[in-house]
């Protein structure tokens, strides 16, 4: 009987721990290259996650990515040069910003 109870337990745990796994959206980190609120697009250059002293957001990789951002929750409205941390799925080479969260703005606000 302990068994069996041990092992619905470890089972449940095991489920969780998956479905949370699969819940988890990908992040993008870097600058706003663009923001065409007309296009409803966002351009960033993708930042990795080395962070130093001269670079707290991470080193630049020239990666250029342009997501969707039709439906996202969009905080502090972004602009050119801003760094932005955004939430975001894919399908077909697409990228849905589900949130983007500007890092900049965020940071001067906590300085007030």
């Amino acid at each position: 009987m302990k068994r069996l109870f041990v092992t619905s337990i470890a089972a449940f745990a095991l489920t969780v721990l998956l479905c949370a796994a699969a819940w988890a959206g990908m992040v993008a980190q870097g600058k706003c290259i663009e923001n065409d609120k007309a296009a409803k697009t966002i351009k960033i250059e993708e930042y990795d996650i080395n962070f130093t002293p001269e670079n707290k957001y991470g080193t630049p990789t020239g990666t250029v990515t342009v997501f969707d951002v039709s439906e996202a929750k969009i905080g502090i409205p972004p602009e050119p040069g801003d760094i932005l941390r955004i939430a975001y799925t894919s399908d077909n080479d697409k990228y849905h910003a589900v949130k983007v969260m500007n890092v900049t703005k965020q940071d001067l606000s906590k300085k007030k």
